[in-house]
């Protein structure tokens, strides 16, 4: 499929670092309705707390598993079966290979990295009122049209001239777009790209996409991608989501962008050689 500097609706909304995974994944879980249990398990003497169990039960939950004896007994189950290899594995030596203990650091590091974010948030929550503030920024900054379009993508200049040629003679659009688009994603629907804003596609695109009128066909247009003829099926006025439909990934932006600037300050005082 033609890979276009898309965006969907919610899309833009989304945070886009590996921060993310930190920044989301911890604050699901502890969220999550948990029944704590108050036993542990000892497996050959070294003892798997409660902790980790309830730990385990949060993450399930945060996937939206129902917290239940039969969740429980599973996790129990696996956390012996980890346990056991863990320590098979410290009784030959392999937690002394440098490759193990590479790795043992990258989780150890992780750990603390989730850890300060988590921290970070407890100190500096997203309030309710934030989130709003920037909902409305990105709205009144919205305004575009939305344009539901078609394209045929080729490779060289006198072939999309060739295919307008036919298309004046009445050839169909969507059948040509089958049979000779480059962009297989869309040439399987007729080359139809949906409903989508000029500010999603590649420049040169999205100018000849705002210049054209419903039912039109552009002439050749050249991209990074090769030489597209596109046709404007129809044009309407972008309704922004409601705030409930993007609450969270507004708050997730809000979260990224506190943590980065933790982040900054982090490094303005650091010794970096």
């Amino acid at each position: 499929m033609l890979k276009f500097s898309t965006l969907s609706r919610s899309s833009g909304f989304a945070t886009l670092s590996l921060l993310s995974v930190l920044i989301a994944t911890p604050a699901c879980a502890a969220d999550a309705p948990v029944t704590e249990g108050k036993s542990s398990i000892t497996v050959n003497g070294v003892v798997i707390p409660q902790e980790r169990m309830d730990m385990h039960v949060k993450a399930a939950a945060a996937q939206g598993r129902a917290d239940s004896p039969q969740l429980r007994m599973a996790i129990q189950d696996e956390l012996i079966s980890l346990e056991l290899m863990a320590q098979e594995a410290v009784k030959n030596g392999l937690d002394q290979q440098a490759a193990t203990k590479r790795q043992i650091e990258a989780a150890r590091q992780s750990a603390l990295v989730g850890a300060f974010v988590q921290d970070h948030f407890a100190k500096n929550p997203i309030t309710e009122e934030e989130v709003k503030k920037e909902y409305e920024t990105l709205k009144s900054a919205t305004s575009e049209k939305e344009y539901k379009a078609r394209h045929i993508l080729v490779k060289e200049e006198k072939d999309a001239q060739a295919i307008v040629a036919r298309l004046k003679k009445g050839a169909k659009f969507e059948l040509i777009a089958k049979r000779r688009s480059l962009d297989t994603g869309s040439a399987v629907n007729g080359g139809d790209l949906g409903w989508s804003m000029p500010s999603n596609f590649v420049p040169p695109f999205a100018t000849a996409l705002k210049e054209l009128k419903k039912g039109q066909v552009s002439a050749p247009v050249q991209s990074e991608f090769g030489w597209h003829i596109i046709k404007l099926d129809a044009v309407r006025e972008f309704k922004f989501p409601a705030f409930e439909e993007v609450r969270k990934n507004i708050t997730q932006r809000l979260q990224q962008q506190s943590v980065q600037k933790a982040i900054g300050n982090l490094r303005a005082v650091a010794k970096i050689e």
